[in-house]
């Protein structure tokens, strides 16, 4: 089992690497800011006493105000993980930017935020959505989607192709 690389440790390293890129530091995770998070990411990959190399995962979590980005990135050479992540401060319109250039299996897993919570990657590819359909009226997994201020009512009013 991998253990998780202390945050705290790895964010020292990248500020070391990358100046003014670390926001915050804690042991399970590092939070950079979205403007220098591909060289972060670059880094992390290329360096070899961390070599992450393999991109787990990406999520995002709306926080009302703001959206996170989380990757979960791994070193199966030295067995370690860790937790990076970014903000996007425009609840309206979040963007960050594509990690698709660093690890190509970020292309499908941005997609997927990108059509469930809104984030937009700037640099992605092809960013379309995944699993609803062109048109589908906004993205589900945010909190103001349905049954707050603001949000859709729920359900839709018909499918597409639906008489």
């Amino acid at each position: 089992m991998s253990r998780l690389l202390d945050g705290l440790k790895a964010g020292e390293r990248v500020g070391q690497h990358v100046p003014e890129a670390v926001v915050e530091a804690t042991p399970e995770w590092v939070l950079v800011h979205p403007e220098k998070l591909v060289a972060v990411a670059t880094y992390l990959r290329d360096d070899s006493e961390l070599d992450f190399r393999f991109l787990i995962g990406v999520t995002g979590v709306d926080h009302l105000d703001h959206f996170e980005v989380v990757y979960h990135l791994q070193s199966l050479t030295h067995n370690h993980m860790l937790i990076l992540k970014t903000r996007a401060l425009d609840h309206k319109d979040p963007e960050v930017p594509s990690l698709v250039s660093v690890w190509r299996g970020a292309e499908l897993q941005e997609r997927e935020v990108y059509d469930l919570m809104g984030v937009r990657f700037v640099g992605h590819p092809d960013l379309r959505r995944v699993f609803l359909w062109e048109g589908f009226p906004g993205h589900p997994l945010r909190k103001d989607w349905l049954g707050m201020p603001g949000g859709l009512t729920p359900g839709l009013g018909r499918f597409p192709r639906e008489d």
